[in-house]
């Protein structure tokens, strides 16, 4: 039917969890309930979820072992699903996700985030599900339908970038003070780009980028904020020197994701982007970023052009912790920058840049 709502599977051994997502998620998802991961096994004999919700501390069989089995069986290793637990510890969440879960949820429930959440991922899982078809449809098309390739290859196209930005809607949903923060990096990445290709500068290490691609992977550069926990990512304020370093770890766990990508799919240029903006955009000229402390051309210049839309994107924009700065004032604090923290050659080429960057 059409109007038929998704089956969402809530598994937790707390009674009051189980009611507390009911009430929830029962306005908008159909719901089923499970106390147990033998039980979950069970209703899934005959129930086939959108998603489960699965908690990761449980008796008998925890939320690890029982993702394991899920993804061991031909029926359910499709099935998206989501980790509930207490807990805040980064280690456990990369763990999880290299089990297979696509997030991590905080328990108690925040209602407005545990739906959009929930509506993230749908969408996520519908766009995969049609490229998947998209993907069939292409291996059969032949050499004599040459039109028909190159449309259906822009359609692909297409719902790749829709996919990135539902990614990058859902690392922006986590982290929900910096709300259209992907799209004006991707804006300031094109700006530098093409003052670059203008002044004939890096002319060696450019000449094969391929543009289009490379702003599309832009996308991910903050991925690896999807294993960092909520009370760092939505901590009202600044961050103490402990959760800054622990705030500092999405960089590695952003290359380490994109690197688990590579293992699942061929390698490919795209993600070869994606990898050097997500583990190089805080790193800075004079070797004190993070995470491996590279230092002046060490540097790879994916990241080094990152870094200053990056930071000047952080500057213009309000954080708990401090105002908006104006236009001039980023100007002020980049090209002060330049040298130790930034490249000087692209610190020259955003003070040409810095009107656009204003519109």
């Amino acid at each position: 039917m059409e109007n038929e709502k998704d089956l969402i599977l809530l598994v937790d051994d707390n009674p009051a969890n189980l009611k507390i997502g009911k009430n929830v998620l029962s306005e908008k998802y159909a719901i089923a309930t499970a106390p147990s991961a033998d039980k979950m096994f069970s209703l899934l004999e005959n129930n086939s979820p959108a998603i489960i919700l699965l908690d990761v501390d449980m008796p008998e069989m925890n939320g690890y072992e029982a993702i394991k089995k899920l993804k061991s069986n031909q029926q359910t290793k499709d099935i998206p699903v989501i980790f509930l637990t207490a807990r805040a510890e980064s280690d456990d969440e990369l763990a999880g996700l290299s089990l297979g879960a696509i997030d991590y949820i905080t328990k108690p429930f925040q209602p407005p985030l545990l739906l959009k959440r929930i509506e993230v991922h749908l969408l996520v899982e519908a766009q995969r599900k049609t490229l998947e078809k998209q993907a069939v449809e292409l291996k059969n098309y032949n050499d004599n339908l040459q039109e028909m390739v190159r449309e259906k290859t822009q359609n692909v196209l297409d719902l790749q970038d829709t996919l990135l930005k539902t990614i990058a809607e859902l690392v922006e949903c986590r982290d929900d003070i910096t709300g259209g923060h992907i799209e004006r990096t991707q804006r300031g990445i094109k700006l530098l780009l093409e003052e670059i290709e203008r002044s004939g500068l890096y002319t060696e290490e450019t000449k094969d980028w391929n543009a289009d691609l490379l702003l599309q992977s832009s996308q991910l550069h903050d991925v690896g904020k999807i294993s960092i926990g909520d009370n760092i990512l939505k901590k009202p304020g600044k961050l103490d020197e402990e959760e800054f370093r622990e705030m500092k770890k999405h960089a590695g766990f952003g290359e380490k994701i994109i690197e688990r990508i590579e293992t699942l799919a061929k390698k490919s240029e795209f993600l070869q982007y994606a990898k050097i903006f997500a583990a190089s955009h805080h790193e800075k000229w004079d070797g004190s970023g993070y995470p491996y402390g590279l230092k002046n051309n060490d540097i790879p210049l994916l990241g080094r052009i990152m870094a200053i839309a990056d930071v000047y994107d952080a500057l213009i924009s309000v954080r708990p912790y401090k105002k908006a700065f104006t236009h001039e004032e980023a100007v002020r604090i980049i090209t002060e920058g330049s040298g130790t923290q930034f490249d000087p050659i692209l610190v020259e080429v955003f003070v040409r840049t810095a009107e656009h960057f204003k519109k």
